[in-house]
């Protein structure tokens, strides 16, 4: 048996995430287990969308976070890792000094990317092999705190990809441009016109919270009716309800219900019922690319 241990570092807009991996090959497969994960709530959107760059104290404490990250890094003895950064600190005006200082900190290499390869290192992840027909069409939906990423499916192929500046803390900031919205619903009008969705692979935090607050079991599907109820259930509850009642964490309890409003708008607009919430995201195809990179280089 062959052992390798990949980490992975996702630079969001409503929190920073640090997922180590050892992958085991075996003769006749390879799996994937998950040796530490951590999830750090560091609200960058807050300040980039509202001010247009990263305050003193969100990089101090960014900073502080990837010392840590690193330390976890070095103590897990990695075979390699990689740390993405996307839409905050892709608009944040000193996004580029703040990678640097991190860098010197904690020598964390940070690549600031863009909503395409957000999509596609989503993809590499694997799970949406295991979900989708072939035979039929489908929207991936990525929901962030930045930005919404959506990719067209046909025959098992990428036909389309477009990144929105729709995200859930930048809803929360009262920072989308209502022409965004605009923009959105018309690319999902043709687009729909042209492919006919079966379905929305839902990807993010949020619509994989919304699966658990619906008791659906691993591999079941969402219906667009639920999810609306639970977007309004939700709507008549304060943050506080949200998390006594519900038993969500504070930064979860407010992004949740804009992260519900823009995947039922996108339903409704595409006139599809069914949510596939396969519950992988850019960390988990970070794992994979680096993966599939080291085989390469063998």
């Amino acid at each position: 048996m062959n052992k390798y241990t990949f980490g992975a570092i996702d630079i969001g807009s409503n929190a920073i995430r640090l997922l180590i991996n050892y992958v085991e090959e075996y003769r006749n497969e390879t799996e994937f287990k998950k040796a530490a994960f951590v999830r750090i709530p560091i609200r960058l959107g807050d300040d980039v969308f509202t001010k247009g760059y990263i305050t003193d104290q969100k990089a101090d404490d960014l900073s502080s976070a990837l010392q840590a990250f690193a330390a976890l890094l070095r103590t897990f003895r990695i075979t390699d890792y990689r740390a993405y950064a996307t839409s905050a600190m892709r608009e944040a005006g000193n996004g580029m000094e703040v990678v640097k200082t991190i860098r010197r900190n904690s020598g964390i290499r940070i690549e600031i990317i863009d909503g395409n390869v957000e999509a596609n290192t989503i993809y590499a992840a694997g799970g949406l092999n295991k979900v989708l027909d072939k035979s039929k069409n489908y929207l991936y939906v990525d929901v962030g705190g930045g930005s919404t990423e959506i990719v067209i499916y046909a025959k098992g192929r990428e036909m389309a990809a477009r990144s929105f500046k729709l995200g859930t803390v930048r809803f929360l900031c009262n920072a989308v441009d209502s022409a965004e919205i605009d923009r959105l619903t018309e690319w999902l009008t043709k687009m729909t016109d042209r492919y006919l969705p079966a379905g929305i692979i839902g990807s993010g935090g949020n619509i994989n919270k919304a699966h658990k607050l619906l008791d659906k079991k691993a591999k079941e599907t969402i219906r667009t009716e639920e999810l609306i109820t639970l977007h309004k259930q939700l709507q008549t509850m304060s943050v506080t309800e949200r998390m006594e009642r519900l038993h969500l964490n504070e930064n979860r309890a407010d992004v949740i219900v804009p992260a519900l409003d823009i995947f039922t708008s996108i339903a409704q607009t595409c006139k599809t019922d069914t949510f596939i919430v396969p519950k992988l995201g850019l960390i988990d195809g970070i794992i994979r690319q680096l993966y599939f990179n080291h085989n390469k280089n063998q």
